[in-house]
């Protein structure tokens, strides 16, 4: 059950007026109150809606394809032909499983978030701390947090001094966030440093980690892949149907009867259905899946790999991502004639290793490239950082017996210490000020005098950042050559974007996510598609941008390590988890990446656009062959009253051409240089042109067969039958390519697959197994016949290509 009460406006109020909206008091629940509220608001954790495996494989039941697949299964009932159910049936099936168990994965992105919530929490009820789990909580139970516990639910911090939070899988943000009473904290956040008491204000559903999971669910996005099949399934429904009715018209004329014009039907709509295409297609995407597997890229959604190739967009998380997520020191500056070395050092004897804090870290890892060893000082006493003398201090005592102190911490607080202070205040803000401007933080750090111990000395300044990844320049740069727009989306503040940025070569119009707030749809989708990146981001604003963009019809693709990146991950026609990623990101995301950084995702392009360019041509030669048979079949009987091929040879073609043709899968390709897509007008053109020179050719051979060679009608189908097999699979060497067949290999596993099923379909008409016999010298005559239209044919190819192409460029403009 979801909370009825709106608790947004928590975090402006006071602990008062905290306790007065959520009905408690400083005292916490009974355990009586705690059991009504827990009826009321249900338990604490996140839910998700359960998908019926069987209506899921049901799916792949739906769809033109499948409705053309099922017609044809019936109309082999009625009229009996059992063996032609079977085997329709049987590709009917095959398509389904493929697609089942090639798209079926655990949508465990929820339960992944679930399993990061605390499992038990410390609450205040009846008057007295227990332990309870965590699903238990309830809206103004009183909890506490300390050191290395995960926030439970949506708190807001009532007593204590800080504590220091890490936010990074939720928000972004590189470095832990302090925290003080009347702030909040979000469930799933790690308390890093401090100990805190806090009241919960939302749990399950209604926390920011909540709205998080209801983004993942409600994300869905129809691939490209999807729509060119429906699209592809279409075309060839609307022209079976036509043939048919024309059919059936003649049929009447001719006064025939219905029983033979059904069956002829059935031949037709069984010729018209490109029965392995979706399985030829989710074959070739599964080969590439491997490929990019070996390239260290996981994919988990196999219509992604089409997205890939199209992608124009790619959305990337700053921190974990673009850079190292990982505290590092930038050049110190330094004051009072101290070294930069001796800034770093100082600065290092300052830090605790233990406390195992990230800037103390940062430090201590800078430090140990120093030439002077920090085990030769000892410290004989440490004050720990708190945020009320907002400074570490140390006293040292060094080789020879002298002692000394140290300190660091916020740059005004150190100066604060110095004996000269008024004297390079100045020059202090300035420094200060300019590594504010880069986004950084500044650490200030002093020293005592070496002759008055009780004088500090203001030593110098220590910038850190969150350094690039090396490579991240280098593969954003190879993006955009390819024709690919890189955008950073991150939770951390403008200036610290903006200063990544130009470290990596990006563009600077870095905007915040608030300017995107309350603007019409079209100015939000214009400001988003102009940017280069937006800074202070948050899950609905990811979700958003993403949004926008393919509103604009880019194919977008968003990569992220986060739980805040999960929603928009799937909502991406692309969604990519970093190598670094929470298991939620990986679990929403199509591709997971297992090496850091983006470097891999340029490989993952260069092979999904390489997968694109089999599918392309596998889509163009079986529409082709469609259309072939389709508008043979039917002149043929409208003209000569004659069925060219019998329902056996449309089944033998379909298995001896479709199945060895899955090879195309290993191909040899070009990838292109820019984002492809699914062009439909010069797909389905150009397959209709040689679809059309293929009618002709195969009636070209039809009247040598009759007229010239005085076949009989009995051996005219055989011949014919060996015509379309041959011919057909060398429309495939014509289609693989867009310049002359020879430009490019074909891979020998494919050749090879080729001339193996066109051998044994040669082997079937001259010796006459299961079709009447036509010998080896009419086999012969056919393949010199198809191998000479096989030369006009590309001829063919690209004088259509050149049409259609300018053509579509000239409508664009």
């Amino acid at each position: 059950m979801q909370q009825k009460e709106a608790f947004d406006d928590i975090k402006e109020l006071s602990v008062s007026d905290t306790f007065d909206k959520l009905s408690t008091s400083a005292g916490g629940l009974t355990g009586e109150e705690a059991e009504k509220r827990l009826e009321k608001y249900g338990y604490n954790e996140i839910t998700e809606k359960k998908v019926n495996p069987f209506l899921k494989l049901f799916s792949y039941f739906w769809g033109p394809i499948p409705w053309m697949i099922e017609i044809a299964a019936a109309l082999s009932v009625v009229i009996q032909h059992w063996a032609d159910f079977w085997i329709i049936t049987a590709l009917l099936l095959v398509n389904a499983v493929v697609g089942f168990w090639q798209e079926h994965k655990a949508e465990n992105a929820i339960e992944l978030l679930k399993k990061r919530l605390s499992l038990n929490a410390k609450v205040l009820r009846d008057g007295k701390w227990q332990v309870v789990p965590s699903r238990e909580l309830v809206p103004g139970d009183i909890v506490r947090v300390r050191l290395g516990d995960i926030v439970p639910a949506d708190i807001k911090l009532v007593e204590g001094d800080y504590v220091q939070v890490d936010e990074s899988a939720l928000t972004g943000e590189s470095l832990p966030v302090e925290k003080h009473a009347v702030d909040v904290a979000y469930a799933s956040s790690i308390i890093k440093q401090g100990e805190i008491t806090a009241v919960v204000y939302a749990t399950a559903m209604n926390t920011y980690f909540g709205k998080t999971a209801e983004l993942v669910e409600v994300a869905k996005t129809e691939s490209h892949f999807q729509k060119a099949v429906i699209k592809i399934g279409d075309y060839l429904i609307v022209l079976a149907a036509f043939l048919v009715i024309l059919i059936f018209m003649v049929a009447m004329f001719r006064h025939e009867r219905l029983l033979e014009t059904l069956q002829f039907a059935l031949v037709l709509i069984v010729a018209s259905i490109p029965v392995a295409l979706p399985a030829v297609l989710s074959v070739t995407m599964a080969v590439g899946a491997a490929a990019l597997a070996r390239k260290k890229a996981i994919v988990s959604k196999l219509a992604a790999i089409e997205e890939m190739a199209g992608m124009d967009v790619l959305c990337s998380d700053k921190t974990g991502t673009m850079t190292q997520n990982r505290l590092t020191l930038a050049e110190p500056a330094p004051f009072s004639g101290y070294s930069k070395e001796a800034v770093i050092l100082l600065g290092a004897l300052a830090s605790r290793e233990e406390d195992q804090d990230p800037i103390d870290i940062a430090i201590l890892n800078s430090a140990k490239t120093l030439p002077i060893k920090i085990n030769k000082y000892r410290v004989t006493a440490f004050t720990p950082f708190d945020p009320v003398h907002k400074r570490t201090e140390a006293s040292i005592c060094d080789t020879e017996g002298n002692t000394f102190k140290v300190s660091k911490g916020a740059p005004q607080v150190i100066l604060s210490l110095a004996a000269n202070a008024a004297q390079i205040a100045d020059a202090v803000n300035q420094k200060v000020l300019e590594v504010a401007e880069k986004g950084y933080r500044a650490l200030g750090v002093a020293r005592t005098n070496k002759k008055k111990e009780e004088e500090w000395e203001f030593v110098g300044i220590i910038p850190l950042y969150d350094p690039p990844r090396e490579d991240s320049a280098e593969t954003l740069r190879i993006a955009q050559v390819m024709g690919v727009q890189v955008k950073m989306v991150t939770g951390d503040h403008a200036a610290i974007a903006k200063e990544t940025a130009k470290l990596i070569n990006l563009g600077t119009n870095i905007l915040p996510a608030t300017s995107l707030v309350d603007k019409k749809d079209s100015e939000t989708q214009r400001l988003v598609e102009e940017a280069d990146g937006f800074a202070e981001v948050y899950p609905e604003h990811k979700y958003c941008i993403v949004e926008c963009l393919q509103a604009k019809n880019h194919i977008v693709g968003m990569t992220g390590d986060g739980v805040n990146d999960a929603p928009a991950l799937k909502k991406a026609d692309v969604g990519i988890a970093v190598e670094s990623a929470t298991d939620a990101a990986r679990s929403a995301a199509d591709i997971v990446l297992t090496l850091p950084g983006l470097s891999v995702i340029i490989d993952a392009i260069r092979e999904s656009r390489k997968i694109f360019q089999r599918m392309n041509s596998y889509a163009i030669y079986r529409i082709t062959e469609t259309i072939r048979v389709l508008l043979f079949m039917t002149l043929a009987i409208l003209i000569f009253n004659f069925y060219p091929v019998t329902a056996l040879m449309i089944v033998l073609l379909a298995l001896l051409n479709d199945l060895p043709i899955m090879t195309i899968a290993f191909d040899n390709v070009k990838y292109s240089a820019k984002p492809e897509k699914w062009n439909m007008w010069v797909v389905l053109g150009i397959a209709t042109v040689l679809g059309i020179a293929g009618v002709i050719s195969t009636f070209g051979i039809f009247y040598i067969g009759e007229e010239i060679l005085h076949l009989t009608r009995e051996c005219i189908q055989p011949f014919i039958y060996l015509k379309l097999s041959v011919a057909g699979h060398l429309t495939l060497f014509v289609t693989r390519t867009r310049g002359p067949f020879w430009s490019i290999r074909p891979a020998k596993i494919l050749l090879s697959a080729v001339i193996l099923t066109q051998m044994v379909a040669t082997l079937i008409v001259v010796y006459g197994i299961l079709l009447p016999p036509i010998g080896w010298t009419l086999a012969l005559f056919v393949w010199a016949y198809a191998l000479a239209w096989f030369i006009v044919n590309d001829y063919v190819k690209r004088a259509a290509y050149d049409i259609f192409e300018h053509r579509e460029i000239i409508f664009h403009k």
